[in-house]
């Protein structure tokens, strides 16, 4: 008799053409449902890949480069959350089936605004999404980090995203690594441009969120600074359908740092879903 036993895809990269003709860069790994992961501001197809490879023996796992991140083309400007929400829809109609859908930062916002917009989306698995970061006054600091990248000042550039958007205390900050960025790196800017863009033209109000009615986990680090401990609190709040998951000991980096913590939680969500 011919084996019926379910075969994993082969891992594959790429590029699709998203719904204004951006190209999107994807890579596609694991066999199972298909789980859908987005990255954060900064980030790309690196960010989600330590807790991707552990859920990759549970999950078709598919991950994209949001535009303006390499190797996706440039954010058309000025930039929106629909414009993240087209992608992934371009990107789940390649798939052809509903979709788990994990976001990282502001990738956790994004999702949201795809679960909003009726995207086929069976459940979410959001880190920390920063919906404190909102509102026309980011506009001034889109300009800000401009004049500085224009400069080559990338060490600085940086530290006012995390002192002005991310709001890391400046206690934290000295604590943390402040050696200079490598220079080899591609430059992460136009994809934050583009985050600002998007983040500038919201609302803070996270009452709207009561339309994604879709099964939630919602996951924090239990140290992680405020204002985003009562940002999520007022999230749970609003959505309907919402399970929370506290690390102890850990901040927003968790999903890099325990890596294997952050997965078994993903996977014990999607496990019932």
């Amino acid at each position: 008799m011919p084996d019926t036993t379910e075969q994993p895809l082969p891992d594959l990269s790429g590029t699709f053409e998203s719904f204004d003709g951006t190209a999107v860069g994807y890579r596609r790994t694991g066999s199972g449902p298909p789980l859908v992961m987005v990255h954060g501001s900064g980030g790309g197809l690196h960010s989600w890949q330590p807790v991707a490879e552990l859920l990759a023996d549970r999950h078709e796992l598919w991950i994209a480069a949001r535009r303006g991140y390499a190797p996706s083309g440039p954010a058309r400007s000025p930039k929106r959350f629909t414009d993240e929400v087209g992608d992934l829809r371009a990107l789940i109609d390649r798939i052809g089936q509903p979709v788990h859908l994990a976001g990282m930062s502001y990738g956790a916002t994004v999702a949201l605004h795809a679960a909003a917009a009726g995207l086929p989306v069976r459940s979410l698995a959001l880190w920390e999404p920063p919906l404190f970061a909102a509102g026309s006054e980011l506009t001034s600091v889109q300009a800000r980090f401009e004049q500085l990248t224009a400069q080559d000042d990338r060490r600085g550039a940086e530290l006012l995203l995390a002192r002005e958007v991310a709001r890391i205390p400046a206690a934290l900050l000295e604590l943390m690594d402040a050696g200079e960025p490598d220079g080899d790196e591609p430059s992460d800017a136009p994809g934050w441009c583009g985050d600002l863009e998007s983040m500038a033209a919201e609302t803070a109000d996270v009452r709207r969120w009561t339309a994604v009615t879709v099964p939630v986990l919602l996951m924090r680090g239990a140290d992680t600074w405020q204002p985003m401990p009562e940002t999520l609190d007022r999230l749970a709040a609003a959505l309907p359908d919402v399970t929370q998951k506290s690390f102890p000991g850990q901040m927003h980096f968790a999903p890099s740092l325990v890596p294997e913590d952050v997965a078994a939680e993903i996977g014990a969500f999607l496990a019932h879903r």
